[in-house]
């Protein structure tokens, strides 16, 4: 898997998108915070594995939190996170099987992203990408060559 290289200056607009789900769907999009901590990585853990769980809990140390949920009521339908697998990274990510297709994780990938400019950046690296076609319709994502020997490759395994 490649990493991925998105310029931060030009990101879509999504606020129509997120006022559309808020009264059809009642999701709501905002950045996670401290006490919600155990529930979220729990479910990360459930729904993504120990990596992405590993990946949240860095989220969670930094100040604001670098995660983005999507909730409906007391349900988690997804997240995205930044700064947490290195500097200028965007990721982990993902939205509920049930619920993909509804534009949740372009919301959330757009809205971490934002936080990333806000931080300075004018790029970022989205790393370890796997669906790349979604990042390059998305948010215009180009593949970095030679990423394929990225951060991850001595990464510790059970197996």
């Amino acid at each position: 898997m490649k990493d991925m290289l998105v310029r931060l200056i030009d990101l879509p607009e999504v606020s129509n998108e997120e006022a559309v789900l808020l009264k059809k769907e009642n999701i709501v999009f905002r950045k996670a915070i401290a006490p919600e901590k155990h529930l979220l990585c729990a479910w990360v853990l459930e729904h993504f594995g120990e990596y992405w769980k590993s990946e949240t809990e860095v989220a969670f140390s930094r100040q604001p939190v670098s995660c983005w949920l999507a909730q409906r009521g007391n349900d988690i339908l997804g997240f995205a996170c930044h700064e947490s697998t290195a500097r200028n990274f965007f990721g982990p990510t993902g939205t509920l099987e049930s619920e993909r297709g509804k534009g949740i994780g372009k919301i959330l990938l757009i809205k971490s992203l934002e936080s990333m400019r806000e931080m300075g950046y004018v790029y970022a690296i989205i790393g370890g990408v796997g669906p790349a076609e979604f990042y390059e319709k998305t948010v215009n994502a180009k593949t970095i060559d030679g990423s394929e020997i990225s951060i991850y490759r001595n990464l510790i395994s059970n197996s």
